[in-house]
């Protein structure tokens, strides 16, 4: 059976994206975009901070997931995960990786290249503390990644460790932690109609300055 998706379609009609009206640092515009797009979506309460992380294992394949966005600045862009999970083996294998995020209620895209590093000790401490105790428990129950029998097997292994960290502080398991991604290519999608969409590439050069261009859709 074929499903046709081809009336699937949407005209696009933001502003455009134009070279003169743009920082000469990316970070800036990513703000700015993030600040827009929190203020829209503020009712529906979306996840804006969602983004696609694409890393490359050992077998060669792409693979693709959602993560969190946890603090963003000039250093580059933070998440948290397990290290021992299939995005955490692949980043040891090879530490280049794409984020994404789209956003449709400014109908924007952005892609960003960069290279990933472990955040110190101190902040993925810092963060851990900050979640909910449920969260800080299913870091302990859940070997994320690892296959399991069914799912009775993971809640026995939550109520085990919730019972277990009952009465006392709840510690950060040494193989869950921060990455912080700092990047060299950051590209800004803006919709537009007649999908003539603007596209501007920032790219870091060897001397650590930033340059800007532009792509045809």
């Amino acid at each position: 059976m074929i499903f046709d998706l081809t009336n699937y379609r949407k005209n696009y009609h933001s502003n455009s994206l134009l070279e003169s009206k743009v920082p000469k640092e990316p970070f800036q515009l990513f703000h700015e975009w993030f600040e827009q797009e929190k203020f829209l979506s503020k009712k529906n309460n979306e996840e804006i901070n969602a983004m696609s992380i694409s890393t490359i294992g050992k077998d060669g394949c792409p693979e693709t997931r959602v993560v969190l966005l946890k603090e963003y600045s000039k250093e580059g862009f933070i998440f948290y995960t397990n290290y021992y999970s299939f995005k955490g083996r692949s980043i040891q294998y090879m530490p280049k990786v794409c984020i994404s995020f789209y956003w449709k209620n400014t109908e924007r895209q952005i892609i960003i290249k960069g290279i990933t590093y472990k955040t110190k000790k101190e902040k993925s401490d810092k963060y851990f503390h900050k979640r909910p105790k449920e969260n800080q428990i299913g870091c302990w129950a859940s070997k994320q990644s690892s296959k399991i029998s069914s799912k009775e097997y993971l809640l026995e292994q939550y109520k085990k460790w919730n019972n277990f960290f009952y009465d006392q502080t709840i510690k950060r398991p040494f193989y869950w932690g921060g990455y912080i991604i700092k990047p060299y290519k950051m590209e800004f999608w803006q919709g537009q109609n007649k999908r003539l969409h603007d596209r501007l590439v920032y790219s870091l050069d060897k001397e650590t300055k930033w340059s800007l261009y532009r792509l045809s859709p």
